[in-house]
């Protein structure tokens, strides 16, 4: 038995009518859809049922003969219509001899090396490919080293929203944007002996004495 080649990429769009196929690139699937081969029999087949629902009678147990004699030749006509769409679409590939892929020309073929470009990747494509995949990684590097927030007071005690209206406050706001407010609190102290007040206290741990309204 001859050895079919060029088979492991395909789909089969053949229906009644006749038989097409189309042949993908096994690198990109790029696609080459062969000729449409019509079939003698689908299409006497397709006449003689169009017949029988106007004639009736004979005409339709004609239609349904046809249509048996075209079950039976179909497995043939399916391998002969195939054989013939793999030598159209095999002269618009070329096949790998290093790894046996069928792939494009266009995109996929080294010519110069007669390889594929996975087997023999084309070195101008893989050298600018790396070359921005460096830069990428060097300005990565260059922006780690930058200081991005030098504005940032890092010791400041850090807040997502203003504590008087809620609206979002951005890192580094010193008011709120909304309502003009502090967004830090600012700290209380004790009246009578100047010792800082923590935020809910009552009264001072310094001297005991009442905290004063704000």
């Amino acid at each position: 038995m001859t050895l079919i080649q060029f088979t492991r990429n395909y789909s089969d769009h053949s229906n009644d009518k006749g038989y097409q196929f189309e042949f993908f690139c096994d690198k990109c699937g790029n696609g080459f859809r062969s000729s449409f081969n019509a079939s003698t029999l689908g299409m006497a087949a397709s006449v003689l049922q169009a017949a029988s629902s106007v004639f009736g009678g004979f005409l339709r147990g004609a239609a349904r003969g046809a249509g048996a004699v075209q079950d039976a030749l179909r497995g043939e006509g399916w391998d002969s219509a195939f054989n013939e769409a793999v030598t159209e679409a095999k002269p618009k590939f070329r096949q790998c001899t290093r790894c046996g892929k069928w792939v494009c020309p266009e995109v996929c073929w080294n010519e110069k090396r007669s390889l594929c470009e996975s087997c023999a990747p084309d070195l101008a494509e893989e050298a600018a490919s790396i070359q921005a995949h460096v830069a990428v990684e060097q300005i990565g590097q260059k922006m780690r080293q930058a200081d991005q927030v030098g504005e940032v007071d890092v010791k400041a005690h850090a807040v997502a929203s203003c504590p008087h209206c809620r609206a979002r406050v951005e890192a580094g706001q010193k008011f709120c944007p909304e309502c003009g407010k502090p967004v830090a609190a600012q700290a209380a102290h004790c009246t009578q002996c100047g010792t800082q007040l923590p935020g809910t206290a009552k009264f001072c741990p310094g001297c005991g004495a009442p905290r004063s309204p704000a």
